[in-house]
Order: C-alpha cells, then sequence, then structure tokens
C-alpha cells in the first residue's frame, strides 16, 4: 500500500471521527475528538502500520477556545508516510487518554506535557512531574508563565525570586561571526 492510499484508507474507515484533513507542503494532519485518540492510535499501529512514535507536543492557543492541542506525529517505517494526528482540549478540561501502553515511548512524552504544561493523560501508569519538582504549582510552558519565571519557595531547588531578564547567566554579542561562535556561552567573570 502507498502512503497516499494509506491516509485515504484511514480518511474513509473513520469518515465523521475524523473532524479536519490539512494538507500543507506534503504532510497529512488528521484533527480528531480527544475521546477517539485511543481508537484511532490502535488502529494507526496495529492496521496502517504506524509503528514509530516520533513525538507528541502541545501548543497554548491562549486566548483561543479549545486553547489547547495535543499533536502526534507518526511514522510508518514499512510505507515510509508521516502522519499527524491533532486533539484540541479545552481549558475547562484540559485531558486526553494516554497512548503510552499502545506507543511505550508515549509515556515520558506525556509526562513532559503535563509537567510543563499541565495537560493530564487519563490511565497514565506513572503521570508525575518529568523536569520540574512535585508540588511545584505552575506550568511552565503557558502562554501566561512569566519569561523571568515566578518566584519559589524552595530554595534547595530553584531560584527563590524571578530571574532578571537583563545579564542573564548566558549572553550573546552581535557579530558577524558563523552561528556556532555566536552560540550563547556561560557569562565569564570579567577578570578572567
Amino acid at each position: 500500500m502507498t502512503g497516499p492510499e494509506l491516509l485515504s484508507s484511514l480518511s474513509q474507515l473513520f469518515g465523521t471521527k475524523i473532524l479536519e484533513r490539512i494538507e500543507f507542503r506534503g504532510e497529512t494532519t488528521f484533527v480528531i475528538d480527544a475521546r477517539d485518540i485511543r481508537e484511532i492510535a490502535k488502529f494507526c499501529k496495529e492496521e496502517l502500520s504506524f509503528d514509530y512514535l516520533l513525538d507528541i507536543s502541545s501548543v497554548d492557543n491562549f486566548g483561543e477556545e479549545p486553547r489547547f492541542e495535543v499533536v502526534y506525529e507518526l511514522y510508518s517505517m514499512t510505507c515510509a508516510v508521516h502522519l499527524r494526528i491533532k486533539v484540541r482540549l479545552s481549558e475547562d478540561t484540559p485531558t486526553v487518554d494516554t497512548v503510552s501502553d499502545i506507543w511505550p515511548t508515549a509515556n515520558w512524552h506525556e509526562r513532559e506535557i503535563w509537567d510543563m504544561m499541565g495537560l493530564r493523560f487519563n490511565n497514565h501508569p506513572d503521570l508525575r512531574r518529568i523536569l520540574m519538582w512535585e508540588g511545584y504549582p505552575y506550568f511552565p510552558l503557558r502562554k501566561e508563565f512569566p519569561l523571568e519565571g515566578l518566584p519559589s519557595d524552595m530554595p534547595d531547588v530553584a531560584f527563590t525570586s524571578a530571574a532578571p531578564m537583563e545579564g542573564g547567566p548566558f549572553v550573546t554579542q552581535p557579530s558577524t561571526a558563523t552561528a556556532k561562535d555566536r552560540e550563547p556561552r556561560a557569562r565569564r567573570p570579567l577578570d578572567e
């Protein structure tokens, strides 16, 4: 089965469950209802050979409703086809079912999305923070989170006050140097 045939069969089989089909630069995206993610994900893996979950990410469309999107990047090794599946989540109920039992690699992706964006994954086997500490009350990738961070009551774990926006620990200098040479470097004391 060719890539276009594979994607066409998915469209036909799930019909109205596919809310929107987007074609852009040779890539196909299906927008589906969050309630259908497990059924469609399982079918994609078992019947259509989408055996590789490349990534799961999330988007905060602050000011819009539904506010959040969870984006699944799938790939079929046997057919060399890429598929993107999106589910949209309301700010009131930012939850979707886990796919970590379908693709085990989803485990850490889902934990990171929970940690950074605050989106819950129902029936996840170990939904706990992966980068921030347990009990941290904020979700740093949400758009209302300030760039300078927020104060913390845990001095042993993180800064106790917001980080300054200017003169931070990394600096770049405008120049005509190559990208490699312009990379931010740790600031060195002036006496070095």
